[in-house]
């Protein structure tokens, strides 16, 4: 479970997330919700450790996160899939996916330099494509290669921001399979950035809406009302 309690986070004198309060529960599926610039981006990055925070109390299973390096946060099961994919794309798609092996062998306690099988049978087109560049994907193919490379990493925690942002609606409806797949099938934690709520309303075991950086409402999935969705969430 992940735990986050009063966390605030500041970019020099701008307060930007004030006094964020939630929990993730295992297994289940938390979906944190809210306009463009209301620091859904930051919150993730936050519990990453990649932007200076406060915080009464930042944990996951029961590990204190405030006093963790950012790189080891990976080794303690949490993958990250940032928004805009962050993919290296010079290498191939087998190079990137091999980036996570090193903390996959490391959670497993195994020396390994094979990519699981079950990478290829979830994404088969990153199979087919695996000699090709990165760059050379299309959004929606470098987007299932991203969530590969975290999945290489044999997370228990799997957190993506907007993960089906500029997809065509093919591949959103794959990457909502398999997310689906790995939290109800699997078993994994997933806590997710997203706007469609069409996913929202596939995925979302809880919810998490954030307003200005406040959080604003909170409950389980089926408690996000039309009266939230239109304060909230209609431009």
């Amino acid at each position: 479970m992940l735990v986050v309690e009063k966390l605030n986070q500041f970019y020099g004198q701008s307060h930007i997330l004030h006094d964020i309060s939630f929990t993730v529960p295992a297994k289940e599926c938390t979906c944190i919700i809210g306009r463009n610039g209301v620091g859904k981006t930051t919150l993730l990055k936050s519990i990453m450790g990649q932007v200076s925070i406060s915080a009464e109390n930042l944990s996951y299973n029961g590990q204190d996160l405030l006093s963790m390096k950012a790189e080891k946060r990976a080794y303690a099961g949490m993958a990250y899939v940032p928004q805009g994919r962050q993919i290296f794309p010079l290498l191939s798609v087998e190079e990137n996916l091999e980036i996570g092996l090193p903390v996959h062998g490391a959670r497993a306690k195994v020396s390994t330099h094979k990519i699981p099988d079950f990478i290829y049978e979830l994404f088969p087109v990153l199979f087919d494509m695996r000699r090709r560049r990165g760059g050379d994907l299309s959004g929606g193919q470098q987007q299932q290669l991203a969530i590969g490379r975290a999945l290489v990493m044999s997370p228990s925690l799997l957190i993506l921001d907007e993960p089906t942002e500029g997809i065509q609606p093919n591949i959103v409806d794959d990457i909502t399979r398999v997310i689906r797949q790995l939290n109800k099938e699997w078993g994994l934690t997933v806590l997710i950035v997203e706007q469609k709520l069409n996913l929202i309303n596939a995925l979302a075991d809880h919810f998490v809406l954030i307003e200005r950086g406040r959080c604003v409402a909170k409950g389980k999935g089926k408690d996000l009302t039309e009266d939230l969705i239109n304060t909230y969430l209609s431009v």
